[in-house]
């Protein structure tokens, strides 16, 4: 293949493909880092995705044949819900929210064959743009709860932080992701600078516990359990000391801080009311769990589903559950599809993360992450997230590298 030099002297003889490789990857960057604003439907995110895609995919990105199982999955649930839609296409909010989750899954795709090669080196940097993106807005909802920087509905909301996002909830569950990368570093001798690293982590999981978010504080304890198991399984002995070691360091350090954030009277007040087990908006016929039961339902009796926003318009309510939602927006073939997405990822996933290959480290990051999302997809409406496409793409593209490397016979 021949190689296109730029004319101009003071760029001496840069390959122009290398020049638009790297322009690509400081266009990723910005995609992955703006990932974090999402104070409303449309961020900067949004603006950057479409050149970024539209770049990479002229440079050359392929789909392989180990993400082709994802591809299927995810056009099948999507196609269901755009039939699902047809009934309503007079209607703009049904309409609207349709196009978006056909652009979520678009990206999501993108991601995998963008990962899928250059795999180490693409996973690395979108973990640590993605990291510092955490970090700021974990500082802004930090800074926002206590009122230190913008107004009280700025960066925090409802008596909890909430950063860059509309629904502390989700900034919350944002942040998992970029603990996980720096507690990894940490545990496994990578952080170049360790004291930096636990700042950040510290910091991180403030962010986590300020957001006041049940799912995420469950989700992180949770999978960083999961995340914590596995590099100790798959570590030699010296390593496995060390790791026990950092592992209790951080959750005695953990457990210190949150009874200094329990002594402030604001904060012990709004944990003991997210503590409980439900809230007062879930229980009762017409609360979260009745409507659930009573749209369960509904939807046995209705194989075409409600669809798109639906279930809105019935109970005045979100269905607060992404596997209800996938079989309510889409019918019984969307709903099928999501539960089969979750149960092949989760599996791709735990093999990713005990098997000896070169993508064992990154996978044991991110599909921790992801799974916390996918236990979460049980109490909350996560479909539109953004950063979740993000990590199934890399979880898929790490399962397309695998599957090259096995093939290519350096097992």
């Amino acid at each position: 293949m021949s190689t296109f030099v730029l004319p101009r002297r003071d760029l001496g003889a840069i390959p122009l493909m290398r020049l638009l490789r790297g322009f690509g990857l400081v266009l990723m960057a910005a995609f992955i880092f703006f990932a974090c604003f999402a104070f409303s439907d449309t961020s900067p995110y949004d603006v950057v995705a479409i050149p970024a895609i539209v770049l990479w995919i002229l440079l050359g990105v392929r789909l392989y044949r180990g993400a082709v199982p994802l591809v299927g999955v995810l056009l099948v649930y999507v196609g269901a819900t755009v039939v699902a839609l047809m009934p309503y296409l007079d209607e703009e909010l049904p309409a609207v929210w349709t196009v978006q989750l056909c652009y979520l899954a678009v990206t999501g795709i993108f991601f995998t064959m963008f990962f899928s090669d250059e795999c180490d080196r693409r996973v690395e940097l979108a973990l640590k743009v993605y990291t510092a993106s955490t970090l700021l807005s974990a500082g802004l909802g930090i800074g926002g709860y206590l009122g230190l920087v913008g107004n009280e509905d700025l960066f925090s909301k409802y008596g909890r932080a909430s950063g860059t996002f509309q629904d502390p909830n989700v900034f919350g569950s944002f942040l998992t992701l970029g603990a996980f990368y720096l507690l990894h570093n940490l545990l496994t001798g990578r952080a170049r600078r360790p004291l930096l690293s636990g700042l950040g982590l510290a910091i991180l999981l403030a962010g986590i516990f300020l957001s006041f978010s049940r799912g995420s504080w469950g989700g992180t304890v949770l999978m960083g359990a999961l995340m914590v198991a596995m590099v100790y399984r798959t570590s030699a002995p010296a390593l496995r000391r060390r790791i026990v070691l950092l592992a209790a360091l951080t959750a005695g350090f953990g457990a210190v801080a949150l009874v200094g954030l329990l002594s402030i009277g604001d904060v012990r007040e709004t944990f003991s009311k997210r503590a409980a087990v439900t809230q007062d908006y879930d229980e009762g016929e017409t609360g979260r769990f009745g409507n659930q039961l009573r749209g369960i339902g509904m939807l046995i009796e209705d194989p075409l589903g409600m669809g798109p926003l639906r279930w809105r318009r019935t109970f005045n309510l979100e269905p607060h559950n992404s596997f209800i939602g996938a079989f309510s927006n889409g019918g019984w073939v969307a709903g099928v599809a999501f539960v089969f997405l979750v149960l092949m990822t989760t599996r791709v996933g735990l093999r990713l993360m005990s098997q000896d290959t070169p993508y064992r480290r990154h996978a044991q990051i991110v599909v921790p992450a992801l799974l916390m999302f996918f236990l979460q997809a049980m109490q909350i409406d996560m479909e539109k997230w953004r950063h979740v496409y993000m990590m199934l793409g890399i979880v898929w593209g790490l399962e397309a590298a695998r599957v090259r490397w096995l093939a290519s016979g350096e097992a």
